[in-house]
């Protein structure tokens, strides 16, 4: 997974409220193990309507998503973090998220930041008018070229990963030596366990 520190660019100013894993990837588009590819589901509904926002080319290549209130609601797909990073969005702006969402997003590598619906007004009305907005996680801090500052929290856990792009595999992996020092022991201690296993 890939650090995330700061993310700067333009946003998708969706603003929809109530936009569940269905509308973000279709259910026919579950059928993958992989995470390649699932942009071209991604919001296939909203993408089926002339004039859509995510066909837009003013948006092209836009990593931040600002939408409303209770964001990837629904089922617990993880295909639908899947296929916003696909897409190549870095964070998502919203008053509220589903939980479950939320905890998917941090685990591949996608900011889900909390903001008060004002400000969240504030910031779309930013990404209509074309103006770049910074997403600082270090600083924990959405600013704009127009001198917008709004501040949020977010888990130090989920934090921590985020900054060291750690997911669940990457934590394991860091956790290495204390493993494989776990392993010895239990073996010099109880090594009938081993009996049986290759070299």
């Amino acid at each position: 997974m890939q650090p995330l520190t700061r993310v700067e660019g333009r946003a998708i100013p969706l603003g929809l409220k109530n936009v569940d894993t269905d509308i973000i990837i279709p259910a026919k588009w579950l059928k993958t193990i992989s995470r390649e590819g699932l942009g071209r589901g991604a919001f296939e509904t909203i993408r089926s309507e002339p004039g859509n926002i995510f066909d837009d080319p003013a948006y092209t290549g836009a990593n931040i998503l600002i939408a409303g209130d209770n964001f990837g609601c629904g089922s617990s797909r993880e295909h639908a973090a899947w296929a916003l990073g696909d897409l190549g969005l870095r964070v998502v702006i919203a008053p509220s998220f589903s939980d479950i969402f939320s905890g998917n997003a941090v685990k591949n590598g996608i900011l889900p930041v909390v903001l008060p619906q004002e400000a969240v007004d504030r910031l779309l009305e930013v990404a209509r008018a074309g103006e770049p907005i910074t997403v600082d996680l270090e600083d924990q801090t959405v600013t704009t070229t127009y001198q917008d500052r709004f501040t949020f929290d977010l888990d130090p856990f989920r934090r921590h990963c985020l900054l060291n792009g750690l997911d669940e595999v990457g934590l394991t992996m860091a956790r290495g030596e204390a493993i494989g020092g776990f392993e010895a022991d239990r073996t010099a201690a109880q090594p009938w366990l081993m009996r049986g296993t290759a070299a």
